[in-house]
């Protein structure tokens, strides 16, 4: 380097005493600026989406649909807790409505609105009937239920079991809507979380606004 981009970097003129501190400073600012760009850019392109701090804080939480199939289910997690998609068979839903005098809450009049938005207080507790949405915690003590989609008598349910959930702590059952049924110890249906469709196969688990 020649002396005269050296005094123009440093901004000391060639042959004059260097100021160790004022170069330091100088050298210290610009590595400063160079790390503040970088820092600039990372934050943009994490706005994308939602970090997991903002997820357990209540982000929405966008879920691809497309892979699951008639009878099968997918959990996701939003503000911390687990949320259970469903695709419901044409089978399970001809089911629903035979089960309203077996139910506690059959049109979920419980806890109004925020247990079951408008636009799930149906016979499906959907926007479309094939696909539930809801939180897999029991209303009773917060215990998870298990899956218990196959019909018919076993362990801890009745012998004309129509499908649904089961939960092991204290006998809760539930049906395919997530509907408690009567003489149980959860005290409500399971809760549906707000949520809305992007698209046909996209749901965005958290956000209502055009439901």
């Amino acid at each position: 380097m020649t002396q005269a981009s050296q005094a123009s970097v440093t901004g000391v003129p060639s042959g004059a005493p260097v100021d160790k501190d004022k170069r330091n400073w100088i050298v210290a600012t610009c590595a400063v600026g160079g790390a503040g760009v970088a820092a600039v850019a990372v934050p943009f392109v994490s706005t994308f989406q939602p970090s997991e701090r903002a997820k357990a804080t209540g982000a929405a939480v966008e879920v691809d649909i497309s892979a699951l199939k008639p009878g099968e289910k997918m959990t996701v997690e939003w503000r911390g807790k687990p949320v259970w998609i469903v695709n419901r068979t044409p089978a399970q839903l001809a089911e629903l409505p035979k089960l309203d005098p077996l139910l506690a809450d059959p049109k979920s009049q419980r806890n109004l609105p925020d247990w079951t938005p408008a636009y799930a207080r149906n016979e499906t507790r959907s926007i479309k009937p094939e696909t539930l949405v809801v939180v897999g915690i029991c209303p009773h003590l917060g215990c998870s239920p298990s899956d218990k989609f196959q019909t018919g008598a076993q362990p801890s349910l009745p012998d004309d079991w129509e499908g649904g959930f089961l939960c092991p702590c204290h006998g809760s059952t539930f049906d395919m809507a997530g509907r408690v049924y009567k003489n149980k110890p959860s005290p409500d249906n399971l809760e549906v979380p707000p949520h809305m469709y992007l698209s046909d196969s996209k749901l965005l688990i958290g956000e209502d606004k055009k439901a």
